[in-house]
């Protein structure tokens, strides 16, 4: 009988949430945005905590991004997002509702007006 493969660099979900299976914050759905504040240090991060800071600096993402960044299911990115929003190394808001968001035909003109001054 052959022993049971090992893949290299498999972490259990429970490994990256410290044993949690629920995040500390219930208002993480999907489509919330996540952007990094910058005035907190990184040290005592986990290296996936480490990697959506990095992904979260260049703009916002929303956890649906963040969690196939990293490859990790949403529930467990949603447990690393929680704590790093607890800790204040991210904030989050939700999407632009549709109601909110300017008129297509709008943002058309807009764009043919630029368009046109190059």
């Amino acid at each position: 009988m052959t022993p049971p493969r090992r893949e290299k660099g498999l972490v259990r979900p429970y490994v990256v949430t410290e044993g949690r299976a629920f995040p500390s914050r219930n208002t993480l759905d999907l489509v919330t945005l996540v952007i990094a504040t910058h005035d907190l240090p990184l040290g005592g991060l986990s290296p996936e905590k480490r990697r959506v800071m990095e992904l979260c600096r260049g703009g916002s993402l929303s956890v649906a991004e963040i969690a196939a960044h990293l490859g990790l299911a949403t529930s467990v990115t949603k447990v690393l997002l929680a704590d790093l929003v607890d800790s204040g190394h991210v904030v989050t808001r939700a999407p632009i509702p549709p109601a909110e968001r300017p008129d297509a035909q709008l943002l058309r003109e807009v764009l043919d007006g630029l368009r046109a001054r190059l």
